[in-house]
């Protein structure tokens, strides 16, 4: 149990790690809803990597943090901020963006539409485990 909790401590002091970079990318507003003056987070894209990964990481408000963790969206409109994040130069943030608007498409006309109209990169559809084996061919 306590090399458990080593592990865990040593993951959260890696991710602390990451702190300024992600606090200087993101402008210190949430990279989804852009919201400041809040408290803000690293947040990892799953799956969660055995290590740490800059690139796979967010600096997310709790109420983004929370619903893109896979939590109720009880105020679907909120997400219309997506309009804008999803187009982020930022990978991981756009991965993020996808994985919302995949949850909100069911419900919401707008979410859809505008997953059609996204080019996913390489690069993104790798964080979201998409990617085709190198190699293959489409």
């Amino acid at each position: 149990m306590a090399k458990g909790l080593e592990q865990h401590q040593n993951r959260q002091r890696a991710l602390s790690s990451f702190g300024k970079d992600l606090t200087r990318r993101a402008r210190s507003r949430c990279e989804l809803c852009e919201a400041q003056g809040v408290p803000l987070g690293s947040f990892e894209l799953p799956p969660i990597p055995a290590q740490p990964d800059f690139a796979r990481c967010l600096f997310l408000c709790e109420v983004c943090s929370r619903e893109l963790g896979g939590a109720p969206i009880p105020n679907p409109a909120r997400w219309r901020c997506l309009n804008n994040t999803a187009w982020s130069d930022v990978p991981a943030v756009q991965a993020a963006a996808v994985l919302l608007l995949r949850r909100l498409d069911t419900d919401h006309p707008w979410a859809g539409e505008l997953l059609e109209s996204l080019y996913v990169s390489e690069e993104v559809r790798e964080l979201l485990g998409e990617a085709e084996p190198a190699g293959e061919e489409a």
